[in-house]
């Protein structure tokens, strides 16, 4: 697979393009209270996009329920529609998960998911959009 297109705007560009939610976590790193999230709940089958530029990431197929009030997915939908980046704010030791389109913040991935892969991607689900597959 070959590596996304990479889609730059500037910040003024970014503010008019998304919601204010959606700024807050895709270009500010925040992070959506848990359980609060239009998507979370979502067991339709299709694909979820960057909200931000629309690129591929997850798959309906890799999403379960973690119970920890966020969409969690097992997989991203292509090998290079993410980036991983080790993030110690808070004090701790996580890995960020961002689009590798856009750079938007998506939410971490965390090595306690299900089997095959044992990980859990925890995304805010402002940070995604979803597109129904029939």
């Amino acid at each position: 697979m070959s590596e996304p297109a990479r889609v730059e705007m500037t910040e003024a560009e970014w503010r008019a393009r998304l919601t204010p939610e959606q700024y807050r976590i895709l270009r500010e790193k925040a992070t959506e209270r848990p359980f609060t999230g239009a998507l979370s709940e979502n067991h339709e089958t299709g694909n979820y996009h960057c909200a931000g530029c629309g690129a591929l990431l997850f798959a309906s197929g890799a999403k379960f329920d973690s119970g920890c009030g966020w969409p969690s997915f097992m997989i991203p939908a292509e090998s290079k529609s993410v980036t991983e980046h080790e993030d110690t704010s808070l004090g701790m030791r996580r890995i960020e998960v961002t689009c590798a389109g856009c750079g938007g913040h998506l939410g971490h991935v965390f090595p306690d998911g299900p089997r095959p892969t044992g990980l859990r991607y925890c995304i805010n689900s402002a940070s995604l959009s979803f597109t129904r597959v029939e």
